[in-house]
C-alpha cells in the first residue's frame, strides 16, 4: 500500500487553486502556504495541513485530504515545512522533527490577523509528530479557536522509526529518503555555503548518519539520540487537550505502531487512536472507488464532527 499510494497517479478537479502566502515563523525565516479560501472564512471551519519528512505540500496525500476538507465546507491551507517545495531560500536553517513553533506561528497569525474561528490541524508521518507535539506543548493553554487536531501515521518516537527505517527490509525507503535528503543538503550548501560543509556526505547511508552529521550540529542538538529524545511526541501526548485524532496501520513499514499504543497508556480522553491491521504507511488504500483513500475521509469526518 505504501508503494501503490506514492505511485498512484491521482486529478483533483474539485480543489479550487490556491493562493501562495508566506509566513513570518522566526526572524530570517519564512513558510509558505497554499490558502484555499472558503467564502466568509471567519465563518467557516479551517484546517491546516502539515506534510512528512522530503514531503511538501503537494504531496498526494495533502491534496487529496485537501479536496475532501474544502467539499465538506472547509477552508483549507497546504503547509510546507521549512525549506519544503522549493522554499530553501527562505529560510537559511534545516527543518525537523522537533520545530513545532513553525505550525505554531502559522496557526497562531490565522487566528489573530485572518481572525479565523474554527482551527483544525492535521499532520502526516513526520508532520503528525510535529502536530502532537504542538498540541501537547499547547495543553489546557491552547486558544479556543483551535478547535482539535489529527495525525495520521505519526512517527512520535523518532528512534523506533528510525530504527525501523534501517532493519533489511526496509533499504528502498532509506535510500528514498536518503537521495533525496542529500539533494536538498547539497541545493543548502549552494546557497549559504558559508553555513554548510558537506565533508563526508557521499558516505551517510543512513537517516540516523545524516542526522548525526547534519540535523544535530545545526539546529541546536548534541547527537542524533539527543534530537530523538528532545523532539519526539511522546512525552507530550498526556497533555494534550483538544480532541484529537491518531491513525494508524500496524502492518506501517516504518512507523511501528507498539510505541503509539505504548505512548497512550496516559489514557487521555482527549485522544481517540484509530488502530487498523492493514494501511501502509500514510496510504490505507480502500477497495470502494467512492472512497479510495480511507484516511483522508478519516481525518475529515473527524474535524467536522467539531466544527
Amino acid at each position: 500500500m505504501t508503494i501503490a499510494a506514492n505511485l498512484w497517479r491521482r486529478r483533483f478537479p474539485a480543489l479550487p487553486k490556491g493562493e501562495s502566502r508566506l509566513f513570518n515563523v522566526e526572524p530570517g525565516t519564512q513558510v509558505r502556504g497554499e490558502c484555499h479560501w472558503q467564502p466568509n472564512p471567519q465563518k467557516r471551519p479551517a484546517i491546516v495541513l502539515l506534510h512528512g519528512l522530503e514531503g511538501s505540500c503537494d504531496s498526494g496525500y495533502i491534496l487529496g485530504t485537501a479536496e475532501k476538507a474544502w467539499l465538506a465546507g472547509f477552508s483549507v491551507v497546504r503547509l510546507n515545512q521549512r525549506n519544503c517545495g522549493g522554499t530553501e531560500h527562505l529560510t537559511s536553517t534545516l527543518y525537523h522533527s522537533g520545530r513545532s513553533s513553525d505550525i505554531c506561528a502559522v496557526l497562531l497569525e490565522l487566528i489573530e490577523r485572518d481572525n479565523l474561528q474554527q482551527l483544525f490541524a492535521a499532520g502526516f508521518s513526520m508532520g503528525g509528530n510535529l502536530v502532537l507535539k504542538m498540541a501537547g506543548e499547547f495543553g489546557d493553554a491552547a486558544p479556543p479557536q483551535l478547535k482539535g487536531f489529527v495525525a495520521v501515521a505519526p512517527a512520535l518516537d523518532l528512534a523506533a522509526c528510525v530504527d525501523a527505517l534501517a532493519e533489511p527490509r526496509n533499504f528502498l525507503y532509506e535510500r528514498h529518503f536518503m537521495r533525496r535528503l542529500k539533494r536538498r543538503i547539497r541545493h543548502k550548501a549552494r546557497l549559504y555555503p558559508e553555513i554548510y560543509r558537506l565533508n563526508g556526505l557521499r558516505k551517510i547511508r543512513t537517516v540516523r548518519e545524516y542526522d548525526d552529521m547534519l540535523t544535530a550540529p545545526h539546529c541546536g542538538f548534541l547527537s542524533a539520540a539527543d534530537y530523538y529524545a528532545r523532539s519526539s511526541a511522546a512525552q507530550f501526548v498526556a497533555r494534550i487537550a483538544r480532541p484529537t485524532l491518531i491513525l494508524a496501520a500496524e502492518d506501517d513499514p516504518f512507523v511501528p505502531h507498539a510505541p503509539i499504543v505504548e505512548a497512550l497508556r496516559c489514557a487521555n480522553p482527549h485522544i481517540k487512536l484509530l488502530l487498523t491491521l492493514h494501511g501502509g504507511h500514510c496510504a490505507f488504500i480502500s477497495q470502494s472507488r467512492e472512497e479510495r483513500f480511507w484516511s483522508e475521509a478519516r481525518v475529515v469526518d473527524f474535524c467536522s464532527q467539531f466544527a
